[in-house]
This record gives structure tokens, C-alpha cells and sequence, in this order.
């Protein structure tokens, strides 16, 4: 299976969404709204440390993932990497793709200048804990998210 991983280009968003949209919890959260994506792809686009990565196979988006670099002091000036809305297809779901990713995410970090990665999962997701944890990932801290709306 040949899968490119690459930036994500504004015309691609609503595939993107899709993906986003491909799960139980996802089909709960997002919105028909294509504007508002494509606001925030811009929004993104002008932040600079801020990576918006699709994984395309013959000419399809079947994978998104983002990246996001945080420079802090912690941890001796620990630079991070923090990943977000990883997803694959649903019909590509457990053919490796999803690791395949994630080694993509590491080498973009490593590249970036980062020695941590880090990502919040939803507790429900106890397929995705599983597969975090066989790629080394560890459950070593306890999140808590505020709505601010």
C-alpha cells in the first residue's frame, strides 16, 4: 500500500472533515459549516509551528493528522510536538497505515527540533490507547480540557 504523507493543501479540507467525521465520537462534534474549516485552515496556515499533514493514496486523502511545536522551559527547555486529530479511513482502519503515520509525525518532530511527543485521547477510546501504547506511548499523565464558549 503506498501511502504519501504530505501538508494538507485549503482545497482538501472538506476530505479532511470527512475523516474527522469517520468515528462515533467525530460524527458528534463537527459541523457541515465548510467555512468555518476553511477559516481555521488559514488561521493555521499564518501560525508558523502548526502542521496540518494528510496521507493520500492514489490520488485519495485517506489520513490527517496535526502537528503543533511548543518551545517552554520545562523539562530543560523541552521543545514538544503535539499531535491531534489522527485518523484514517474507516474502510483502511488495522492495514498499518495508522503506524505508518505516526512515524511520520516522529521524523516531522525530530526534524522540528522536538525531544517529546505528546497527544490527548478521548477515555472512550480504548482501541486507540491500545494502539498508542504499541507504538511506545505512554498513559503518564491525567488531561482536563475547559469549554471557554
Amino acid at each position: 500500500m503506498n501511502v504519501t504523507f504530505r501538508p494538507a493543501k485549503r482545497e482538501e479540507v472538506a476530505d479532511i472533515i470527512a475523516l474527522l467525521q469517520d468515528d462515533a465520537l467525530g460524527a458528534t462534534r463537527e459541523g457541515s459549516d465548510l467555512e468555518l474549516y476553511l477559516t481555521a485552515f488559514d488561521r493555521m496556515a499564518e501560525e508558523g509551528g502548526n502542521q496540518l499533514i494528510v496521507g493520500e493514496m492514489d490520488g485519495r486523502v485517506i489520513a490527517t493528522y496535526q502537528l503543533t511545536f511548543i518551545t517552554g522551559l520545562s523539562l530543560r527547555a523541552a521543545r514538544r510536538a503535539q499531535i491531534e486529530s489522527v485518523r484514517v479511513s474507516g474502510d483502511l482502519r488495522g492495514q498499518g497505515i495508522g503506524h505508518r503515520m505516526i512515524e511520520d509525525a516522529v521524523a516531522r518532530s525530530k526534524a522540528a527540533g522536538c525531544n517529546l511527543m505528546q497527544l490527548t485521547m478521548n477515555k472512550s477510546r480504548t482501541d486507540t490507547a491500545r494502539f498508542y501504547g504499541d507504538l511506545g506511548f505512554t498513559p503518564s499523565h491525567i488531561g482536563y480540557k475547559r469549554n471557554l464558549t
